[in-house]
């Protein structure tokens, strides 16, 4: 009797308008096992390309749309207020169809930027249309390129950091200082699990201070997810080290051989490889 073949999970990597980790990012999807597709971000909005075709959204980082109006922030409006073309469909509403049909989305740097100001994340309380929190300009008034630690809360329902403890990765960012709006506590997004992942110090001390915390973030927050756990975004780049020689010391330390971020891509082809 033949055996039957699992069928491999399709990750779509969006590119174009100014993002610029693309490559790196379909990268780490391919060294996790997915099936990976570069997709133009403008495709989308033509409906040339369907992202319910595919098990797994990237949002990588860089500069979308120039960062006018804020990182992330014209891209959020058009997501909201342009039809997809021939359709009666706004791009947010297809973005909600395809996680509440169980698929996964990741934003990095500039695409955690795009998941906060379209309200995607983090949904307090179930309210994924309304923007709740920010990621505005570093403390330092600075672009920030280092790496940083990074601890994982064992409690958090993120899907992508199960198993994680401690992570180390880079950041690049100019606007990675999160704050909640008005009306908003960021007390209360840990405390309902929002929290994925806060800076840290080498012995996995939460640390709020700089260069700790490289951008100012209230409660040194890195990562978010949703309450599905589902949807994430970091500031941190997970695609730029998935393999040791990316490591700052590799030439001077023995490393193994794949690099943490990988851990959180192969997370991701696990969960939809095995349903769950």
């Amino acid at each position: 009797m033949a055996r039957h073949r699992r069928k491999i999970p399709k990750s779509l990597v969006l590119s174009g308008n100014g993002i610029n980790c693309e490559l790196e990012t379909a990268h780490a999807n391919r060294l996790a096992g997915f099936d990976v597709e570069i997709v133009h971000i403008s495709t989308l909005m033509e409906g040339t390309k369907n992202i319910h075709d595919y098990d797994f959204l990237n949002l990588p980082g860089g500069f979308l749309d120039g960062d006018d109006l804020g990182a992330g922030k014209a891209q959020a409006v058009k997501w909201k207020y342009q039809r997809i073309k021939d359709s009666e469909s706004y791009f947010i509403d297809e973005l909600l169809r395809f996680v509440s049909d169980g698929k996964l989305v990741i934003g990095i740097c500039n695409g955690f930027q795009l998941l906060a100001k379209t309200g995607l994340l983090p949904a307090f309380k179930g309210d994924c249309r309304t923007q709740q929190v920010t990621l505005t300009f570093n403390e330092s008034g600075r672009f920030q390129d280092r790496w940083v630690f990074l601890k994982v809360d064992p409690f958090s329902s993120c899907i992508f950091t199960r198993d994680i403890d401690r992570i180390y990765l880079p950041v690049r960012h100019g606007e990675g200082k999160l704050v909640a709006g008005r009306g908003n506590d960021v007390a209360e997004l840990a405390r309902d699990g929002h929290v994925v992942m806060q800076y840290c110090d080498e012995n996995g001390d939460v640390r709020a201070d700089f260069p700790y915390n490289p951008n100012g973030s209230a409660m040194s927050i890195a990562g978010l997810c949703d309450p599905s756990g589902r949807i994430f975004g970091l500031m941190p780049h997970p695609e730029a080290f998935v393999h040791y020689t990316q490591h700052p010391r590799w030439s001077r330390e023995e490393l193994p051989v794949e690099g943490d971020g990988l851990k959180i891509f192969r997370n991701a082809y696990t969960y939809i490889l095995d349903g769950k």
